[in-house]
Protein backbone atom coordinates (compact mmCIF):
# COMPACT_ATOMS: atom_id res chain seq x y z
CA UNK A 1 0.00 0.00 0.00
CA UNK A 2 2.74 2.44 -0.93
CA UNK A 3 0.88 4.26 -3.70
CA UNK A 4 -0.16 7.70 -2.51
CA UNK A 5 -1.90 8.32 -5.87
CA UNK A 6 -4.19 5.77 -7.50
CA UNK A 7 -2.86 3.92 -10.52
CA UNK A 8 -5.76 5.21 -12.64
CA UNK A 9 -4.88 8.84 -11.98
CA UNK A 10 -1.15 8.35 -11.61
CA UNK A 11 -0.83 7.11 -15.19
CA UNK A 12 -2.28 10.33 -16.65
CA UNK A 13 0.25 12.70 -18.21
CA UNK A 14 -0.03 16.46 -18.05
CA UNK A 15 -1.75 18.01 -21.05
CA UNK A 16 1.16 18.72 -23.39
CA UNK A 17 -0.64 21.54 -25.15
CA UNK A 18 -1.48 23.35 -21.92
CA UNK A 19 2.03 22.72 -20.61
CA UNK A 20 3.63 24.40 -23.63
CA UNK A 21 1.22 27.32 -23.42
CA UNK A 22 1.87 27.72 -19.69
CA UNK A 23 5.65 27.64 -20.17
CA UNK A 24 5.44 30.32 -22.85
CA UNK A 25 3.25 32.51 -20.65
CA UNK A 26 5.61 32.05 -17.69
CA UNK A 27 8.57 33.20 -19.80
CA UNK A 28 6.56 36.19 -20.99
CA UNK A 29 5.81 37.06 -17.37
CA UNK A 30 9.57 37.08 -16.75
CA UNK A 31 10.00 39.67 -19.48
CA UNK A 32 11.02 37.34 -22.32
CA UNK A 33 9.71 38.14 -25.80
CA UNK A 34 8.17 34.71 -26.35
CA UNK A 35 5.84 33.90 -29.22
CA UNK A 36 3.57 30.97 -28.47
CA UNK A 37 2.07 28.65 -31.09
CA UNK A 38 0.81 26.25 -28.42
CA UNK A 39 -2.61 27.65 -27.56
CA UNK A 40 -5.67 25.78 -28.76
CA UNK A 41 -8.01 28.72 -28.40
CA UNK A 42 -9.16 31.67 -30.53
CA UNK A 43 -7.38 34.92 -29.79
CA UNK A 44 -10.61 36.91 -30.15
CA UNK A 45 -12.88 38.29 -27.44
CA UNK A 46 -16.19 36.56 -26.85
CA UNK A 47 -18.80 38.45 -28.94
CA UNK A 48 -20.44 41.32 -27.04
CA UNK A 49 -24.04 40.04 -27.20
CA UNK A 50 -22.94 36.83 -25.48
CA UNK A 51 -21.18 38.72 -22.70
CA UNK A 52 -24.22 40.96 -22.26
CA UNK A 53 -26.48 37.93 -21.87
CA UNK A 54 -24.21 36.71 -19.08
CA UNK A 55 -24.25 40.12 -17.38
CA UNK A 56 -28.04 40.12 -17.40
CA UNK A 57 -28.13 36.56 -16.07
CA UNK A 58 -25.96 37.55 -13.12
CA UNK A 59 -28.76 39.79 -11.87
CA UNK A 60 -31.41 37.09 -12.09
CA UNK A 61 -31.56 35.34 -8.73
CA UNK A 62 -32.80 32.05 -10.21
CA UNK A 63 -29.33 31.64 -11.68
CA UNK A 64 -27.80 31.92 -8.22
CA UNK A 65 -29.09 28.47 -7.35
CA UNK A 66 -28.72 24.87 -8.45
CA UNK A 67 -30.25 23.97 -11.79
CA UNK A 68 -30.82 20.58 -13.49
CA UNK A 69 -27.58 18.62 -13.60
CA UNK A 70 -28.03 17.83 -17.29
CA UNK A 71 -28.35 21.46 -18.38
CA UNK A 72 -30.76 24.38 -18.43
CA UNK A 73 -33.90 23.51 -20.43
CA UNK A 74 -33.51 26.64 -22.57
CA UNK A 75 -29.94 25.70 -23.47
CA UNK A 76 -30.88 22.12 -24.33
CA UNK A 77 -33.63 23.46 -26.58
CA UNK A 78 -31.09 25.78 -28.23
CA UNK A 79 -28.74 22.81 -28.71
CA UNK A 80 -31.47 20.81 -30.41
CA UNK A 81 -32.25 23.71 -32.76
CA UNK A 82 -28.57 24.41 -33.45
CA UNK A 83 -27.82 20.78 -34.28
CA UNK A 84 -30.56 20.44 -36.87
CA UNK A 85 -29.74 23.90 -38.29
CA UNK A 86 -25.98 23.41 -38.59
CA UNK A 87 -25.68 19.66 -39.14
CA UNK A 88 -29.08 18.41 -40.24
CA UNK A 89 -29.16 16.08 -37.23
CA UNK A 90 -32.58 16.01 -35.57
CA UNK A 91 -32.24 15.22 -31.86
CA UNK A 92 -34.65 15.84 -28.99
CA UNK A 93 -33.46 18.21 -26.22
CA UNK A 94 -33.47 15.22 -23.84
CA UNK A 95 -30.66 13.67 -25.91
CA UNK A 96 -28.16 16.37 -24.84
CA UNK A 97 -26.03 16.58 -21.71
CA UNK A 98 -24.42 19.95 -21.00
CA UNK A 99 -20.90 19.58 -19.59
CA UNK A 100 -18.12 21.67 -18.11
CA UNK A 101 -16.37 22.18 -21.43
CA UNK A 102 -15.65 19.68 -24.16
CA UNK A 103 -13.19 17.76 -22.01
CA UNK A 104 -15.83 16.73 -19.50
CA UNK A 105 -17.97 15.56 -22.43
CA UNK A 106 -15.07 13.34 -23.50
CA UNK A 107 -14.55 11.90 -20.03
CA UNK A 108 -18.30 11.43 -19.50
CA UNK A 109 -18.49 9.53 -22.76
CA UNK A 110 -15.61 7.23 -21.97
CA UNK A 111 -16.90 6.62 -18.46
CA UNK A 112 -20.34 5.77 -19.85
CA UNK A 113 -19.19 3.42 -22.63
CA UNK A 114 -15.89 1.82 -21.67
CA UNK A 115 -15.36 -1.20 -19.45
CA UNK A 116 -11.89 -2.42 -18.41
CA UNK A 117 -10.22 -4.19 -21.31
CA UNK A 118 -12.37 -2.60 -24.02
CA UNK A 119 -10.39 -1.38 -27.02
CA UNK A 120 -11.01 2.00 -28.62
CA UNK A 121 -9.64 2.66 -32.10
CA UNK A 122 -7.90 6.03 -32.01
CA UNK A 123 -6.70 7.55 -35.29
CA UNK A 124 -3.39 9.36 -34.89
CA UNK A 125 -2.37 12.14 -34.82
CA UNK A 126 -4.91 12.64 -32.02
CA UNK A 127 -5.87 15.29 -29.48
CA UNK A 128 -3.91 14.62 -26.31
CA UNK A 129 -6.95 14.11 -24.05
CA UNK A 130 -8.29 11.09 -25.92
CA UNK A 131 -5.78 8.38 -24.95
CA UNK A 132 -5.71 9.60 -21.36
CA UNK A 133 -9.50 9.49 -21.01
CA UNK A 134 -9.64 5.99 -22.53
CA UNK A 135 -6.99 4.65 -20.15
CA UNK A 136 -8.59 6.36 -17.16
CA UNK A 137 -11.51 3.94 -17.30
CA UNK A 138 -9.51 0.83 -18.09
CA UNK A 139 -9.85 1.02 -21.85
CA UNK A 140 -7.05 0.34 -24.32
CA UNK A 141 -6.38 2.94 -27.03
CA UNK A 142 -5.47 1.25 -30.32
CA UNK A 143 -3.61 3.87 -32.32
CA UNK A 144 -3.93 3.96 -36.10
CA UNK A 145 -1.45 6.38 -37.66
CA UNK A 146 -2.21 8.30 -40.83
CA UNK A 147 0.73 10.46 -41.85
CA UNK A 148 0.95 13.38 -44.21
CA UNK A 149 1.11 10.98 -47.17
CA UNK A 150 -2.54 10.14 -46.38
CA UNK A 151 -3.51 13.72 -45.61
CA UNK A 152 -3.69 12.61 -41.95
CA UNK A 153 -6.92 10.70 -42.74
CA UNK A 154 -7.28 7.02 -41.88
CA UNK A 155 -9.03 4.63 -44.24
CA UNK A 156 -11.32 1.64 -43.78
CA UNK A 157 -8.54 -0.87 -44.48
CA UNK A 158 -6.50 0.52 -41.59
CA UNK A 159 -9.51 0.45 -39.28
CA UNK A 160 -10.27 -3.12 -40.29
CA UNK A 161 -6.71 -4.13 -39.42
CA UNK A 162 -7.07 -2.50 -35.99
CA UNK A 163 -10.35 -4.25 -35.24
CA UNK A 164 -10.49 -7.07 -32.69
CA UNK A 165 -13.17 -8.91 -30.68
CA UNK A 166 -12.47 -6.39 -27.89
CA UNK A 167 -13.15 -3.29 -30.00
CA UNK A 168 -15.89 -1.17 -28.41
CA UNK A 169 -15.61 2.17 -30.17
CA UNK A 170 -13.97 4.39 -32.77
CA UNK A 171 -12.96 7.99 -32.10
CA UNK A 172 -13.55 10.17 -35.16
CA UNK A 173 -12.53 13.84 -35.33
CA UNK A 174 -13.12 16.10 -38.34
CA UNK A 175 -11.95 18.85 -38.63
CA UNK A 176 -8.93 17.55 -36.78
CA UNK A 177 -6.99 18.84 -33.84
CA UNK A 178 -3.97 18.70 -34.28
CA UNK A 179 -3.65 18.37 -38.07
CA UNK A 180 -6.34 20.59 -39.57
CA UNK A 181 -7.40 17.68 -41.81
CA UNK A 182 -11.05 17.41 -42.87
CA UNK A 183 -12.54 14.15 -44.12
CA UNK A 184 -14.53 14.22 -47.36
CA UNK A 185 -18.18 13.22 -47.57
CA UNK A 186 -17.24 9.95 -49.25
CA UNK A 187 -14.60 9.11 -46.64
CA UNK A 188 -17.04 9.77 -43.78
CA UNK A 189 -19.70 7.63 -45.42
CA UNK A 190 -17.27 4.76 -45.88
CA UNK A 191 -15.98 4.88 -42.30
CA UNK A 192 -19.47 5.31 -40.86
CA UNK A 193 -20.83 2.38 -42.83
CA UNK A 194 -17.89 0.24 -41.73
CA UNK A 195 -18.61 1.11 -38.08
CA UNK A 196 -22.31 0.36 -38.56
CA UNK A 197 -21.53 -3.02 -40.11
CA UNK A 198 -19.19 -3.87 -37.22
CA UNK A 199 -21.71 -2.79 -34.58
CA UNK A 200 -19.22 -0.59 -32.70
CA UNK A 201 -19.75 2.83 -31.17
CA UNK A 202 -18.60 6.00 -32.92
CA UNK A 203 -17.49 8.94 -30.78
CA UNK A 204 -17.45 11.87 -33.20
CA UNK A 205 -15.94 15.19 -32.16
CA UNK A 206 -17.39 18.12 -34.13
CA UNK A 207 -16.13 21.07 -32.10
CA UNK A 208 -14.34 22.65 -35.10
CA UNK A 209 -17.34 22.21 -37.44
CA UNK A 210 -17.56 25.89 -38.42
CA UNK A 211 -13.83 26.40 -38.97
CA UNK A 212 -13.31 25.06 -42.49
CA UNK A 213 -11.74 26.96 -45.38
CA UNK A 214 -12.01 27.38 -49.12
CA UNK A 215 -14.24 24.79 -50.76
CA UNK A 216 -13.93 22.38 -47.83
CA UNK A 217 -17.16 21.37 -46.11
CA UNK A 218 -17.91 19.71 -42.79
CA UNK A 219 -20.24 16.72 -42.66
CA UNK A 220 -21.72 15.04 -39.61
CA UNK A 221 -21.29 11.26 -39.70
CA UNK A 222 -24.68 10.31 -38.15
CA UNK A 223 -26.40 12.46 -40.79
CA UNK A 224 -24.59 10.74 -43.64
CA UNK A 225 -24.88 7.28 -42.06
CA UNK A 226 -28.06 7.24 -39.94
CA UNK A 227 -27.52 3.53 -39.24
CA UNK A 228 -25.00 4.52 -36.55
CA UNK A 229 -27.38 6.81 -34.64
CA UNK A 230 -28.10 4.24 -31.94
CA UNK A 231 -24.37 3.77 -31.33
CA UNK A 232 -23.06 7.31 -31.83
CA UNK A 233 -22.06 10.05 -29.40
CA UNK A 234 -21.57 13.54 -30.85
CA UNK A 235 -19.24 15.84 -28.89
CA UNK A 236 -19.21 19.60 -29.28
CA UNK A 237 -18.95 22.91 -27.43
CA UNK A 238 -19.01 26.68 -27.76
CA UNK A 239 -15.29 27.15 -27.08
CA UNK A 240 -13.83 27.23 -30.59
CA UNK A 241 -16.74 28.57 -32.64
CA UNK A 242 -17.62 31.48 -30.36
CA UNK A 243 -14.24 32.21 -28.70
CA UNK A 244 -15.53 30.93 -25.35
CA UNK A 245 -12.78 28.60 -24.13
CA UNK A 246 -12.85 30.06 -20.61
CA UNK A 247 -16.62 29.80 -20.21
CA UNK A 248 -16.45 25.98 -20.04
CA UNK A 249 -19.61 24.84 -21.81
CA UNK A 250 -19.61 21.71 -23.91
CA UNK A 251 -22.05 18.89 -24.56
CA UNK A 252 -22.50 15.30 -25.55
CA UNK A 253 -25.47 14.10 -27.59
CA UNK A 254 -26.64 10.61 -28.33
CA UNK A 255 -29.01 7.75 -27.45
CA UNK A 256 -31.23 8.56 -24.51
CA UNK A 257 -30.10 5.63 -22.33
CA UNK A 258 -26.45 6.70 -22.49
CA UNK A 259 -27.27 10.39 -21.96
CA UNK A 260 -29.38 9.52 -18.90
CA UNK A 261 -26.59 7.37 -17.45
CA UNK A 262 -24.01 10.11 -18.04
CA UNK A 263 -26.37 12.70 -16.52
CA UNK A 264 -26.76 10.57 -13.40
CA UNK A 265 -23.00 10.32 -13.09
CA UNK A 266 -22.54 14.07 -13.62
CA UNK A 267 -25.16 14.81 -10.96
CA UNK A 268 -22.76 13.27 -8.45
CA UNK A 269 -19.51 14.56 -9.98
CA UNK A 270 -20.14 18.25 -10.68
CA UNK A 271 -23.90 18.90 -10.63
CA UNK A 272 -24.87 21.61 -13.10
CA UNK A 273 -22.56 23.66 -15.27
CA UNK A 274 -22.39 27.31 -14.13
CA UNK A 275 -25.80 28.84 -14.90
CA UNK A 276 -24.32 32.12 -16.11
CA UNK A 277 -22.11 30.32 -18.61
CA UNK A 278 -25.08 28.27 -19.81
CA UNK A 279 -27.13 31.41 -20.46
CA UNK A 280 -24.19 32.84 -22.40
CA UNK A 281 -23.92 29.63 -24.42
CA UNK A 282 -27.62 29.79 -25.30
CA UNK A 283 -27.16 33.38 -26.49
CA UNK A 284 -24.24 32.23 -28.64
CA UNK A 285 -26.22 29.41 -30.25
CA UNK A 286 -29.28 31.57 -30.86
CA UNK A 287 -27.34 34.59 -32.10
CA UNK A 288 -26.22 33.55 -35.57
CA UNK A 289 -22.77 32.96 -37.05
CA UNK A 290 -21.73 36.43 -38.19
CA UNK A 291 -18.96 36.74 -35.59
CA UNK A 292 -17.75 33.27 -36.51
CA UNK A 293 -17.43 34.33 -40.15
CA UNK A 294 -15.27 37.29 -39.11
CA UNK A 295 -12.97 35.03 -37.08
CA UNK A 296 -12.79 32.50 -39.90
CA UNK A 297 -11.69 35.20 -42.34
CA UNK A 298 -8.83 36.20 -40.05
CA UNK A 299 -7.87 32.56 -39.45
CA UNK A 300 -7.83 31.95 -43.18
CA UNK A 301 -5.30 34.75 -43.77
CA UNK A 302 -3.07 33.28 -41.09
CA UNK A 303 -3.56 29.76 -42.43
CA UNK A 304 -2.29 30.76 -45.86
CA UNK A 305 0.63 32.68 -44.36
CA UNK A 306 1.84 30.00 -41.96
CA UNK A 307 1.54 27.29 -44.61
CA UNK A 308 3.76 29.24 -47.02
CA UNK A 309 6.29 30.33 -44.40
CA UNK A 310 6.74 26.85 -42.96
CA UNK A 311 7.28 25.35 -46.41
CA UNK A 312 9.84 28.06 -47.16
CA UNK A 313 12.04 26.63 -44.38
CA UNK A 314 14.42 24.01 -45.74
CA UNK A 315 13.74 20.67 -44.04
CA UNK A 316 10.09 21.48 -43.26
CA UNK A 317 7.14 20.06 -45.17
CA UNK A 318 3.63 21.25 -44.34
CA UNK A 319 0.27 20.26 -45.83
CA UNK A 320 -2.22 23.08 -46.15
CA UNK A 321 -4.69 22.89 -43.23
CA UNK A 322 -8.30 22.52 -44.34
CA UNK A 323 -9.95 23.20 -40.98
CA UNK A 324 -9.53 24.17 -37.31
CA UNK A 325 -6.64 26.59 -36.64
CA UNK A 326 -3.57 24.37 -36.67
CA UNK A 327 -0.73 23.58 -39.04
CA UNK A 328 0.98 20.22 -38.56
CA UNK A 329 4.27 20.22 -40.46
CA UNK A 330 6.77 17.41 -40.75
CA UNK A 331 10.07 18.50 -39.20
CA UNK A 332 11.91 15.28 -40.00
CA UNK A 333 14.23 17.19 -42.33
CA UNK A 334 15.55 19.18 -39.36
CA UNK A 335 16.33 16.19 -37.16
CA UNK A 336 19.80 14.76 -36.76
CA UNK A 337 21.35 18.18 -37.25
CA UNK A 338 23.27 20.52 -34.98
CA UNK A 339 21.13 23.59 -34.27
CA UNK A 340 22.57 26.39 -32.18
CA UNK A 341 25.43 24.04 -31.30
CA UNK A 342 23.10 21.33 -30.00
CA UNK A 343 22.30 17.94 -31.47
CA UNK A 344 18.60 17.61 -32.29
CA UNK A 345 17.48 13.98 -32.42
CA UNK A 346 13.70 14.37 -32.03
CA UNK A 347 10.95 16.94 -32.28
CA UNK A 348 10.96 17.03 -28.48
CA UNK A 349 14.61 18.13 -28.63
CA UNK A 350 13.82 20.62 -31.38
CA UNK A 351 10.97 22.18 -29.42
CA UNK A 352 13.28 22.71 -26.45
CA UNK A 353 16.05 24.28 -28.56
CA UNK A 354 13.64 26.56 -30.42
CA UNK A 355 12.03 27.77 -27.19
CA UNK A 356 15.34 28.41 -25.46
CA UNK A 357 17.20 29.90 -28.42
CA UNK A 358 14.52 31.62 -30.52
CA UNK A 359 11.90 32.12 -27.80
CA UNK A 360 9.21 30.42 -29.87
CA UNK A 361 6.92 27.74 -28.40
CA UNK A 362 5.22 24.94 -30.31
CA UNK A 363 3.95 21.47 -29.36
CA UNK A 364 6.06 18.52 -30.58
CA UNK A 365 4.32 15.70 -32.39
CA UNK A 366 5.12 13.14 -29.70
CA UNK A 367 2.23 14.63 -27.71
CA UNK A 368 -0.18 13.63 -30.50
CA UNK A 369 1.19 10.17 -31.27
CA UNK A 370 3.14 11.50 -34.26
CA UNK A 371 6.88 11.94 -33.64
CA UNK A 372 8.61 13.96 -36.33
CA UNK A 373 5.72 16.40 -36.65
CA UNK A 374 4.70 19.45 -34.63
CA UNK A 375 1.52 21.43 -34.02
CA UNK A 376 1.51 25.16 -34.66
CA UNK A 377 -1.64 27.01 -33.71
CA UNK A 378 -2.36 30.02 -35.92
CA UNK A 379 -4.73 31.49 -33.35
CA UNK A 380 -2.44 34.48 -32.79
CA UNK A 381 -1.96 37.86 -34.43
CA UNK A 382 -0.52 37.87 -37.94
CA UNK A 383 2.48 40.01 -36.91
CA UNK A 384 3.44 37.59 -34.14
CA UNK A 385 2.90 34.66 -36.49
CA UNK A 386 5.25 36.08 -39.11
CA UNK A 387 7.83 37.01 -36.48
CA UNK A 388 7.68 33.59 -34.81
CA UNK A 389 8.03 31.48 -37.96
CA UNK A 390 10.73 33.87 -39.17
CA UNK A 391 12.73 33.28 -35.98
CA UNK A 392 12.55 29.52 -36.49
CA UNK A 393 13.69 29.89 -40.09
CA UNK A 394 16.70 31.95 -39.02
CA UNK A 395 17.60 29.55 -36.21
CA UNK A 396 17.62 26.41 -38.37
CA UNK A 397 19.10 27.97 -41.51
CA UNK A 398 22.09 26.02 -42.78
Amino acid sequence: MNNRVSSAVGQIAESATLAVDSKAKALKAQGENVIGFGAGEPDFATPAHIVEAAVQACGDTKHHRYSPAGGLPELKEALSQKTIRDSGLDLDPTQFLVTNGGKQAVFNTMMSLIDPGDEVILPAPYWTTYPESIRMFGGVPVEVLAGSDQGFRVNVEQLENAMSPKTKALVFVSPSNPTGAVYSKEEIEAIGQWAADKGIWVITDEIYEHLVYGETEHYSMPVLVPEILDRCIVLNGVAKTYAMTGWRVGWMAGPLDVIRAASNMQSHATSNVCNIAQVAAAAALNGGLEDVATMREAFNERRVTIHKMLNDIEGVNCLEPEGAFYAFPSLVGLLGRDIAGRKVASTLDLATVVLEEAKVAFVPGEAFGAPGYARFSFALGIDDLVDGIGRIGELVAI
